[in-house]
């Protein structure tokens, strides 16, 4: 495979993943499927999250931004209006958990990270629609997660609330995450929708918030000896827990660069670049022999999660595809490669459609699980088509030379 394939590759997988989403989820509802399994079966009465609703939102406003699909932009129009209508809560703010199969609210508790993503949306949709109103809503949610969210005597932010945004005992974001009051997975979200709201509204005091996100980064959340992310927090920054997500560290080793370029920071810009590098070679202990990305590691009982989830493969794609464009070493980009070839392989549903969840050890489908659902959406996987579309796009490099070296 060379740059110009794996391109072409790209673009013909996120037309696939989007014509999916086109053709099987919208409902009689007016919105979205809540669950969809394997099988491509309806779960009609499955309850619809705020992240579900938010990142199809994402992925047709960035799809239709990168082409100018009108077809994108009308499913991208029928989110906006469907989280407009049922999910912002109208006597609170901010936006609830899930709605019932009805739109009728369901889990009421505002999830910092739920909200982010709903923010993050609103942005892309406002760079495709210029619809006044979804800027105007994208700037009061970050001011809403900076009153209730934002820890003033030790930076960050908090996990989550209830309806009318007083204390929870449960703070998780979801059942296999520990209860702790700060968590890397929301400031790694936050830090993306803040990024995306910089960029329709570059103001000075969101550069400032940014700054501070990117540096709780480098001194609290990446771990100095591993370079791996440390997952869960205690409100002072002790950390919880030693759990490695192979995803979310290839994922943070792009995003948080890509927030440095966004504030035009040299320096921070600089140091952005030499923890990418770092994080993509940590995570490169999480590959397995055929290019799939292992899911989780538990260095305490030398116990690894021998199951090869759809989202980072996806991450990792664009991961190493950043390393190797910071670093020039062709190594990241066979990588990369090879991550796709297990992809095709494995995690594409070729007969149904969309990729699956994720496989285990044996290179059994994974049981259970859905392929539309609470977690399961179109955001990881276009998004890295997208991403790898636009960056090999803009890179200038000799093919002849990449050829070479991959193939030796």
């Amino acid at each position: 495979m060379d740059v110009h394939s794996f391109k072409l590759e790209m673009q013909e997988e996120l037309d696939n993943i989007l014509r999916y989403w086109i053709d099987y989820t919208q409902d009689s509802h007016g919105g979205f499927e809540g669950r969809i399994d394997n099988e491509n079966s309806v779960y009609a009465e499955a309850p619809k999250g705020s992240v579900l609703n938010a990142r199809i939102l994402w992925t047709y406003s960035a799809a239709y931004n990168a082409t100018g699909n009108d077809e994108y932009l009308k499913i991208a129009d029928k989110a906006y209006h469907y989280i407009s209508e049922f999910f912002i809560d109208k006597k609170f703010d901010g936006v609830y958990w899930s709605v019932n199969y009805k739109g009728e609210p369901l889990d009421t508790k505002k999830q910092v990270y739920a909200i982010a993503f709903v923010l993050y949306a609103f942005c892309e949709y406002y760079k495709s629609a210029n619809n006044e109103e979804t800027k105007t809503t994208s700037i009061r949610f970050y001011h809403l997660i900076e009153k209730h969210s934002y820890d003033k005597l030790t930076g960050g932010y908090f996990e989550a609330f209830s309806r009318n945004w007083t204390a929870l005992e449960d703070l998780r974001l979801s059942a296999k995450d520990a209860n702790e009051k700060k968590t890397m997975n929301t400031h790694l979200h936050i830090l993306e929708a803040y990024t995306n709201l910089y960029r329709i509204w570059p103001s000075q005091e969101l550069a400032y918030q940014l700054r501070e996100l990117v540096n709780i980064f480098l001194r609290h959340i990446i771990n100095p000896v591993t370079a791996h992310l440390d997952l869960f927090f205690d409100e002072n920054w002790n950390v919880k827990g030693n759990t490695i997500s192979y995803g979310h560290d290839i994922e943070a080793s792009w995003l948080l660069l890509e927030t440095a370029e966004a504030l035009m920071d040299e320096e921070l810009i600089a140091r952005c670049k030499l923890v990418s590098v770092k994080m993509a070679n940590a995570v490169v202990e999480g590959l397995d022999s055929d290019g799939g990305l292992w899911y989780e590691y538990e260095p305490s009982n030398h116990h690894l999660v021998k199951q090869k989830h759809w989202w980072p493969q996806a991450e990792a794609m664009v991961g190493f595809v950043n390393a190797w464009q910071v670093s020039q070493n062709d190594k990241f980009l066979k990588y990369a490669f090879q991550n796709w070839y297990f992809i095709k392989r494995y995690i594409l549903n070729k007969q149904d459609g969309e990729w699956f969840w994720g496989i285990n050890e044996d290179y059994s489908v994974m049981k259970g699980e859905d392929k539309v659902g609470i977690w399961k959406c179109p955001y990881h996987n276009s998004r890295a088509c997208l991403e790898i579309i636009k960056r090999l796009e803009a890179k200038k490099t000799n093919q002849k030379t990449i050829n070479q070296n991959i193939n030796n």
